[in-house]
């Protein structure tokens, strides 16, 4: 159990020790700093622990987002400071300073870096959290909003603090900021007013945002198999279990926030589970629709790979951006001024066609027409959300003279995720052809007339063109104006070029197979994003040869295709599938439950 440390003499009718105890701390009582340097001490290493003034007043809330979020070593607020077990160096340091400073005493020491909402008071873990910034050593703030928090310095003041309390609705608080502030038009006025409410349900009953997050997911697989049926019946119990499945996905982000229940695995499970429901949907789309007799895999494959280079466009244009210096652009000033005029925030956030707009469309379409008409709309949708994005972030980018770091150069390289046939190419060629998204378009170009040449071989000639080209586009940091482009072409090369050879190939089950490859693919890149995210660098190089890098297998899809016959083409693509997903499966979740891994959240992408 937590535990806190209240210091100064308790003030009589104050809640704060229930309120402690409310939030799973086990409250101590200290005097003085002396005696809390001591009680510290005693703390065991492994728990989290907080110093709370014993006159703080405020709203149990605010100390909730004080003191329990797991996300953060260091965290305060006025009044309240705590650490977990990483940080508590940091903080016994920090106290030992003030408490030498102060001669023991709450009264003495440095000025408090942030003083009370009501009243101006030093308290010890005022005075600690400040040490701890001045140490520079990452201490939260979190924004408390209209909730209150403070060390009152009289009874006047202590009087003004409980009626500032008493005026704002501590739970209604909670439940607003349960909810992202920025999220699309049809989850923020048709989902979340309602969802938050399951959301505290959930809590109050001890169900976890990991458990709902699974819920999600089964009852979009339960959608899927629905649709995969090929009736109207099953249609309709499609588009109404998506929808089903899209509300408890925004519950557990809800209840993650509103319970400040946050963890690694969760990162992982929220991070990967709604690419893999779409994408399962997709395939009980198509699978539905050749029950049907009509064969839609081309377009559940086109979907997939639309939708992920739409991702992979906003993952790297924001790495390569994200700590550029002079970072601004009139494009970027344009779009800040229509922010000012609300109506156009909406429209905008609705045509990039955001995952609620989207599930929510293919929803519908699902109940009330047929697979094929369904993904031609998704792909129009989502190829003209993709070219409005792309466009804006291609005028911001030429338009603005950032100068941009080595990390995002290196994460650029990553998210490229170029093979050893490509670094070696990289290494061994001494001619540097041009610019990286020139060579790297050039490359791309050649490929694509190759698939569509009707040469059996051209194919494998135009794959080993894109792979010196791949080599050569990053025989340099990554730092041009357009540069973050590189990694999207390379995923629409390779998937693309897995898409055309399959159906050439014209035999029943290749593009079922070749969704299956890409699907494992897509999900090693998304991986990679997130371990970027969360600064822990690119997956293991032994991964990434092992799965050969995107030339690698764009040029053995073009070899298989040339030497086998159409049916032992479509078991290659099979057994390649099995074995690309094993591979980046297994060391994905061996990496995202291991205690090292970071927590990253995804907070929404506009795609």
């Amino acid at each position: 159990m937590s535990t806190a440390i209240v210091t100064g003499q308790p003030v009589p009718g104050s809640s704060l020790e229930n309120d402690l105890r409310s939030l799973g701390f086990d409250v101590r009582v200290a005097a003085d700093a002396a005696e809390t340097e001591t009680l510290l001490a005693a703390v065991p290493a492994g728990l989290r622990v907080a110093l709370i003034d014993a006159r703080f007043v405020g709203h149990p809330h605010a100390l909730r987002l004080g003191l329990t979020d797991p996300r953060f070593p260091l965290a305060a607020v006025p009044g309240a400071v705590t650490a977990q077990p990483e940080a508590r160096q940091a903080l016994t340091r920090a106290l030992a300073r003030e408490t030498a400073a102060g001669g023991g005493t709450a009264g003495g020491g440095a000025p408090a870096r942030a003083k009370s909402s009501v009243g101006d008071v030093e308290s010890i873990a005022d005075r600690v959290a400040a040490a701890l910034d001045a140490d520079d050593a990452g201490v939260h703030h979190p924004e408390l909003g209209s909730l209150v928090a403070a060390v009152p310095a009289d009874p006047q003041a202590r009087n003004e603090a409980r009626q500032a309390v008493a005026a704002v609705d501590d739970e209604a608080v909670r439940l607003r900021s349960a909810v992202k502030s920025r999220d699309g038009f049809f989850t923020t006025f048709f989902i979340s007013p309602y969802s938050r409410y399951i959301a505290r349900w959930c809590a109050r009953r001890g169900l976890t945002p990991n458990q709902v997050t699974t819920a999600s997911l089964l009852t979009a697989l339960i959608a899927a198999g629905c649709a995969a049926t090929g009736t109207r019946t099953g249609f309709v119990a499609a588009g109404v279990l998506l929808i089903a499945s899209f509300v408890l996905d925004c519950t557990d982000g809800q209840l993650a926030r509103y319970a400040l229940k946050y963890s690694t695995l969760g990162a992982w499970l929220d991070a990967t589970f709604d690419r893999a429901k779409e994408y399962a949907y997709y395939a009980g789309l198509a699978l539905g629709a050749a029950r049907g007799g009509d064969d839609v895999w081309a377009l559940a494959l086109g979907a997939m790979i639309l939708q992920t280079c739409r991702h992979v466009v906003d993952f790297s244009f924001n790495e390569a951006n994200h700590d550029a210096t002079a970072n601004t652009s009139p494009t970027a000033a344009l779009s800040d001024k229509l922010d000012s005029v609300g109506w156009t925030v909406w429209v905008r956030r609705m045509i990039v066609l955001p995952i609620g707009e989207r599930w929510a469309m293919i929803a519908v379409l699902t109940a009330v027409t047929t697979p094929r008409i369904t993904f031609y709309v998704l792909l129009a949708g989502c190829a003209f959300a993709a070219t409005y994005t792309t466009a804006g972030r291609v005028l911001r980018s030429v338009t603005r003279k950032a100068i941009r770091t080595d990390r995002a150069a290196q994460a650029l390289a990553d998210l490229a995720d170029n093979g050893p046939l490509a670094s070696y190419v990289a290494r061994a060629t001494r001619v540097r052809l041009g610019a990286p998204l020139l060579v790297a378009l050039a490359g791309t170009a050649v490929l694509a007339v190759s698939l569509f040449s009707g040469v059996t071989w051209a194919p494998v000639a135009g794959a080993a063109v894109y792979a010196v080209t791949a080599g050569q586009a990053l025989y340099r940091p990554l730092k041009g104006a357009l540069d973050w482009l590189l990694p999207p072409l390379f995923r629409a090369a390779e998937y693309g070029t897995v898409l055309v050879l399959a159906a050439h190939a014209d035999v029943n089950g290749a593009l079922p197979a070749a969704f299956g490859l890409v699907a494992a693919v897509a999900y090693h890149h998304y991986d990679t994003v997130y371990r970027i995210r969360g600064n822990a660098g690119a997956p293991p190089a032994w991964l990434v040869r092992a799965i050969g890098g995107h030339e690698g297998r764009t040029l053995l899809v073009t070899v298989l295709a040339a030497v086998l016959t159409a049916s032992q083409f479509k078991a290659a693509l099979t057994v390649l599938a099995v074995a690309v997903a094993l591979l980046v499966l297994v060391e994905s979740i061996r990496f995202w439950v291991s205690a090292g891994a970071p927590a990253v959240h995804d907070e929404g992408e506009p795609a």
